[in-house]
């Protein structure tokens, strides 16, 4: 082991120390290979491969991710993706100048957004109670569909970034980009919100950092 790996190991060791009491494979339905496969060897990737993203591994990380919960089953989240080189340029100049070379260079990039007419879908969505669309119909009920619609979207935004790990390949997450931009770029009739944007592809080198600490379970579990 060359010296700098051995500089990252023990790093790595000292910001994530083993937990006391069982371990987290002997509590955990899940494989320790999937769990290290979604979680702790999954990183956020900077640099990819020339290796493209197919369509059909995108619906299946959607057909997988479909089934996550969210409020009234409203499933707000939309994806958009950009794979040309013209659809690259309409949406580069709305990034950070430290995001744009990187997504230039990424084999599929996704806008991810919220469907701010998501109860339209409702009665298809929640046919046993298709009067939850009513909740949120009219001007009266608009503030509360765009909260609810972001925060739906956000949550999948979550198992999206999950699905993509089971898929194999590394998801590059980024909130630096002006939304207003690309909302106006992509989606000129106001019914989509873009929240997020993600790079997508396998791992290139040097693709990520080392890790950043992360809390423990005491400092984030508090049973009363």
């Amino acid at each position: 082991m060359s010296g700098e790996a051995t500089v990252r190991t023990r790093r790595s060791a000292e910001q994530d120390p083993a937990p006391n009491g069982p371990s987290a494979p002997d509590l955990l339905a899940l494989d320790p290979a999937a769990q290290d496969l979604l979680f702790r060897s999954a990183r956020t990737a900077n640099t990819f491969t020339d290796e493209p993203v197919t369509p059909e591994q995108i619906r299946a990380v959607h057909e997988l991710i479909r089934y996550g919960p969210t409020a009234f089953n409203s499933q707000p989240l939309r994806i958009v993706l950009i794979r040309s080189a013209a659809a690259r340029e309409r949406l580069l100049p709305h990034l950070s100048a430290g995001n744009r070379a990187k997504t230039g260079a990424a084999p599929l990039v996704a806008i991810l957004a919220a469907d701010t007419r998501f109860h339209e879908h409702l009665p298809r969505l929640n046919p046993d109670r298709p009067h939850v669309r009513d909740y949120f119909t009219g001007p009266a009920h608009d503030a509360a569909r765009l909260d609810q619609a972001r925060f739906n979207a956000a949550v999948q935004i979550g198992y999206f970034i999950v699905g993509v790990r089971a898929a194999g390949l590394a998801a590059g997450p980024m909130a630096g980009f002006r939304p207003a931009g690309v909302d106006a770029e992509f989606f000129p009739d106001g019914r989509l919100r873009s929240l997020l944007l993600v790079n997508l592809g396998r791992p290139g080198p040097d693709a990520w950092a080392d890790r950043l600490p992360r809390l423990s379970a005491d400092d984030v579990v508090h049973m009363l």
